[in-house]
């Protein structure tokens, strides 16, 4: 990634971070990605603490994803993380895209994610 790039995703980062927190209530769903790899986690910012987290590097997920596209990756991360939550009680959250524009592996994750069952 260019400087550019991630110059304007950190801006873009900062100026979400200013009107989202995570509650007890209401924790904050961070999503990060890489080139390869999408990272979700459950944040209560109130705390301090990450409450779970889930990755295509995951076991679980891992070895349900196989040699699928990275879009149906984070289509699995996303529905592996509403699973996690709702077993830990977690019914709503605050979603934090974390700078990256909600298209693509992003929205996948956040779709699937809601279709399981996760508010927000």
């Amino acid at each position: 990634m260019s400087i550019e790039k991630q110059e304007g995703r950190e801006k873009r980062k900062k100026r979400i971070r200013k009107k989202i927190t995570g509650t007890t209530e209401r924790p904050r769903l961070s999503v990060f990605r890489s080139a390869k790899h999408i990272y979700a986690q459950v944040i209560d910012d109130s705390s301090a603490k990450a409450l779970l987290c889930v990755s295509t590097l995951t076991k679980d997920v891992k070895s349900g994803i196989g040699d699928a596209k990275k879009t149906d990756a984070a289509k699995v991360v996303g529905k592996a993380l509403a699973v996690a939550c709702k077993a830990k009680g977690i019914d709503k959250v605050v979603f934090d895209r974390n700078g990256f524009l909600y298209h693509g592996r992003i929205k996948a994750l956040a779709d699937a994610a809601r279709e399981a069952g996760l508010s927000f």
